[in-house]
């Protein structure tokens, strides 16, 4: 359990296509190091021989994977990287992809204080349209409802985005989306 004033983490949380990734990516922009939440789960899927974008056995797998290895798995590894990072010298971190309940609570409990949620939300209507234009990994309408459903009932992401501490809406342009993210980090004196 780490605990520095000085260290600063932010995790994005949100379904498909509310903007997660834009989030991240305006942060590693400014130089600020990521977890990706998403990389950790993909090189356990190439080691079981598992393709990435097919979405039914992408999603059976991470199930699968979560109740054999725990809930939090992910999040356990994601704190060991943070830890790295913070003894490299990083003080911002960017957790890219925090999924579960299992999760913010690992996470809550290895950061205490140091961690800030953020929970983009997006009307579904434009989540659909951002996921069918996507170029990696487009989604067709049916498939985001049922993703959404699996990551509510399954892996319980509902209950982060419910909790986070602030909420962006994301329901404009990425201008838009980058000054409400500066005024919360602003806020939380995440720049140096």
């Amino acid at each position: 359990m780490s605990s520095d004033k000085n260290v600063k983490i932010v995790a994005f949380v949100g379904l498909a296509g509310s903007g997660k990734s834009s989030a991240v990516e305006y942060l590693t922009e400014k130089h600020i190091p990521k977890i990706y939440f998403g990389g950790i789960m993909y090189k356990e899927m190439e080691a079981a021989g598992i393709r990435r974008g097919d979405w039914e056995p992408e999603r059976k797998f991470r199930e699968e994977l979560r109740v054999k290895e725990g809930k939090g798995f992910i999040a356990k590894r994601a704190a060991d990287e943070a830890r790295n990072l913070i003894a490299a010298g990083q003080h911002r971190i960017v957790f890219d992809g925090l999924y579960s309940w299992s999760e913010y609570k690992v996470l809550k409990h290895e950061f205490p204080g140091e961690m800030t949620v953020i929970a983009i939300v997006t009307p579904k209507h434009e989540r659909k349209k951002r996921m069918a234009n996507r170029p990696e990994r487009p989604m067709t309408a049916q498939e985001v409802d049922d993703r959404d459903w699996s990551e509510i009932e399954n892996l319980e992401k509902g209950g982060p985005i419910a909790i986070a501490d602030y909420f962006i809406h994301n329901d404009r342009d990425l201008d838009w989306l980058h000054e409400q993210m500066d005024t919360v980090l602003r806020h939380i004196e995440f720049y140096d």
